[in-house]
């Protein structure tokens, strides 16, 4: 499990995709969509590349996503697909039918509560990190939501350690499912508890976290933990 800072933190800093966002329940269809449109336009031809490219891919920038999903395309083809993959969520955001992991508003509310400052830290676009939190009401929880699409940063590191800063934060804990938190954790000295339960990435993802949770309720219990221990120091 690795060597567990029990510090209580001022801040708790989310991933959005995979950590509380059933990210493939508004992205898959928007997938096949974005895909009808590139061949209408005569920007893609042949079969939209299988789901697996772009699930495993989920924490990565844009950028690199299309270069794993479509690595033959045009630029044009993947820069036109920046758009439209944002056209098609936007919609199904509206359309309803996407999904929070189970407990996610609840636990929210109850760090909230407590006096907790939450933030999302994503690697998305601005436009798609604000609709999720608010077509699933949970936007007024959080006191930012910060995107590489709206920092214009080139890796989470550099985006959790602007939101540190900006909120002047010196104790938090990264809550996410890939790599990049682990390591936007890790470079800003954060306690990281690794989410296990999306199944975009193999476990080799979240080596380096300090704790792993399976369920997002389990998020509330190690919080509630740590203050039980702070309150015996």
């Amino acid at each position: 499990m690795g060597s567990w800072k029990m510090n209580k933190p001022q801040a708790i800093i989310f991933d959005m995709d995979g950590t509380l966002f059933q990210t493939e329940t508004l992205l898959l269809p928007a997938y096949y969509r974005l895909f009808d449109r590139l061949r209408e336009e005569g920007l893609f031809e042949g079969p939209t590349p299988p789901e697996e490219y772009i699930l495993s891919s989920l924490g990565m920038l844009l950028e690199a996503i299309w270069q794993r999903v479509m690595p033959d395309a045009s630029e044009e083809a993947r820069l036109r697909a920046d758009v439209l993959l944002l056209e098609e969520e936007l919609a199904g955001l509206k359309g309803g039918g996407s999904t929070l992991y189970p407990e996610v508003e609840e636990v929210l509310r109850k760090l909230h509560q407590q006096g907790v400052k939450l933030f999302v830290a994503s690697n998305g676009l601005e436009p798609y990190v604000k609709g999720v939190a608010e077509a699933h009401h949970i936007h007024e929880l959080f006191d930012g939501l910060y995107s590489a699409g709206g920092y214009r940063t080139s890796s989470k590191v550099d985006l959790v350690r602007i939101l540190l800063k900006e909120h002047g934060i010196t104790s938090a804990w990264m809550v996410g499912d890939r790599s990049s938190d682990v390591e936007a954790g890790k470079e800003n000295e954060l306690t990281v508890i690794g989410c296990t339960y999306a199944g975009f990435g193999g476990q080799e993802e979240l080596i380096g976290a300090d704790f792993y949770i399976n369920h997002f309720s389990e998020l509330l219990s190690l919080y509630e933990q740590c203050m039980e221990q702070s309150s015996e120091m």
